[in-house]
C-alpha cells in the first residue's frame, strides 16, 4: 500500500500528474483541485495516494490532502461511485462544502459534479449522513467523524438532540442548516430551538 509519494512534479494532464520519486515516475489520478494545489512543474510535492487494485489494473490516485483522501474513501464506498465520479465530485467541492452538502441533504449541491446525476445524488447524500455528521462552521471536517469537535456549540447541540432520540445524521444535519441561519454567535439554547423547529417542517 503506497500512503503518500514525496518527490518532484514532472508532468501534469487533464486527471493526471507524474510525480518523480527517486528517479521513478509514477502516474497519479487527480482531481482538478489537487492539481492546481500541487503548483508548478519541476517543484517538490507531497501527494496522499490511495491505491486501486482490478483484474487488469493498478492505479494511483493522489490527493494535496489527506482530507481530501478520506472523502475519496467515503464516496467510492458508496453503489455506483467509482474513481472518476468521486474526483469529478471532489474537482467541483471542496471537502468542506461537500461535508456541509451530505450534513444539509443538498443533493442539487453534489450534483454540479460532472457524472451525477440527481439519483446517485440523492443516494451519495442520503448514505453518507450517518458517516459524516455535522459540518462546523467555518472550519474543515473530518471525513468519519460522527459529530463537530469536541467542545463546540455544534457538538453540544447536536448531543442534545441525540440526548432527544434524534440519530447522528438527523441531529447534524437540522443543526448545521439551524447554525447556518442564525450564524457563528449563535447561544446553545438558541441553536437547539431552531433545529427542533426545523426538524419539526
Amino acid at each position: 500500500m503506497i500512503a503518500h509519494l514525496k518527490g518532484i512534479l514532472t508532468d501534469t494532464g487533464i486527471d493526471h500528474a507524474v510525480i518523480d520519486v527517486g528517479g521513478v515516475g509514477y502516474l497519479v489520478g487527480a482531481s482538478s483541485r489537487t492539481l492546481a494545489a500541487l503548483g508548478r512543474t519541476g517543484e517538490a510535492v507531497t501527494v496522499h495516494t490511495e491505491m486501486l487494485v482490478g483484474e487488469e489494473f493498478i492505479r494511483l490516485v493522489g490527493f494535496a490532502s489527506a482530507d481530501e483522501r478520506d472523502w475519496f474513501r467515503l464516496l467510492t464506498g458508496v453503489q455506483g461511485v467509482g474513481a472518476r465520479v468521486a474526483l469529478a465530485i471532489l474537482s467541483a467541492l471542496e471537502p468542506a462544502d461537500l461535508h456541509r452538502a451530505i450534513a444539509m441533504q443538498d443533493k442539487a449541491m453534489v450534483a454540479r459534479a460532472n457524472g451525477v446525476g440527481p439519483k446517485l445524488a440523492e443516494r451519495i447524500v442520503r448514505e453518507l449522513k450517518d458517516k459524516t455528521g455535522v459540518a462546523p462552521a467555518g472550519s474543515a471536517p473530518l471525513a468519519g467523524s460522527a459529530v463537530a469537535p469536541v467542545g463546540s456549540l455544534s457538538a453540544d447541540a447536536v448531543s442534545a438532540l441525540q440526548s432527544l432520540g434524534f440519530k447522528p445524521g438527523e441531529a447534524g444535519a437540522v443543526v448545521a442548516a439551524a447554525e447556518a441561519e442564525l450564524g457563528p454567535d449563535a447561544s446553545l439554547d438558541a441553536l437547539v430551538r431552531m433545529a427542533l423547529r426545523k426538524a419539526a417542517k
